[in-house]
């Protein structure tokens, strides 16, 4: 192979041969993500409660490149046999993206609803926790200097973005991420996360109208003028700490927002949409 036509296969295959688990794969930022990660060469298994989406999404790309395995992150039984699977199907995995997160809706903390609250904190964090435990484990015993991306947000960064669960779950799971990081450095293996600013999927927008509303409101509270952030630029994001190409880079959130959680904006109130 000459040396133009190597760079070009290294450009377009920076996953190839990696195995990879994407909690929540089913719908917005994960399934977008299992196609961009299977374009890259990877063999992707999507964990999510959506059976229906999640075999739609999986026909969609190809079902010699994603699996679809049906999976609660809340119960850890199933989370250790989704680990098992892909271990068993593969013979090895290579990189967790921990995507799965669910939101509840902006309000006072005075009303707050408190079993909302824990099942918010469940699935975002104690979900994420079990995937890291048991994807860590099969890397370690495997020798595998492995990547481990967990989904958190702008919410983890600043307060006053989101609804208060969310954002509690999410500065929750980026100290889980940091902690993680140091623990499993001896092992080779990074921890990592994404946060993303405010995106339309279907946690936020229930149809293509709603959507575009979404992204119109939220283009003009953000910073960075003249893009409209999409799941495609988070998947890029998570793309690139699992890859290689971020083969020193562990405990790092990586903010894809525009500049808005450093622009502190004190006239913007996500709470009243």
């Amino acid at each position: 192979m000459s040396g133009s036509r190597q760079v070009l296969h290294l450009f377009l295959n920076r996953l190839d041969g990696k195995v990879v688990i994407i909690t929540g794969g089913a719908s917005g930022i994960g399934a977008e993500a299992a196609r961009l990660f299977t374009e890259h060469g990877a063999k992707v298994v999507i964990v999510d409660l959506q059976e229906e989406l999640g075999l739609s999404v999986a026909l969609s790309i190809g079902k010699e490149k994603v699996t679809y395995y049906h999976c609660d992150v809340t119960n850890e039984m199933e989370v250790e046999n989704a680990v098992k699977f892909t271990v068993g199907k593969y013979g090895k995995l290579d990189v967790l993206l921990s995507n799965a997160g669910i939101m509840d809706q902006p309000g006072s903390v005075l009303d707050m609803n408190l079993e909302q609250f824990d099942r918010i904190m469940s699935v975002n964090v104690r979900g994420a926790a079990a995937f890291i435990k048991h994807a860590a484990r099969a890397m370690v015993v495997r020798g595998t200097r492995g990547s481990i991306i967990c989904m958190t947000s702008c919410a983890a960064e600043i307060g006053g973005s989101g609804a208060h669960a969310y954002t509690a779950s999410k500065h929750g799971l980026l100290g889980l991420v940091r902690s993680a990081c140091g623990d499993l450095g001896k092992y080779g293996i990074r921890v990592n996360g994404v946060a993303p600013y405010a995106v339309a999927t279907s946690m936020n927008s229930s149809d293509e109208e709603t959507a575009r509303t979404v992204e119109e409101y939220f283009a003009a509270a953000g910073i960075l003028k003249g893009v409209v952030l999409k799941v495609g630029h988070v998947a890029q994001a998570a793309l690139f700490l699992a890859s290689d190409d971020s083969a020193y880079v562990s405990g790092h959130n990586l903010v894809v927002d525009g500049g808005y959680s450093v622009v502190k904006n004190v006239d913007l109130d996500f709470s009243k949409q």
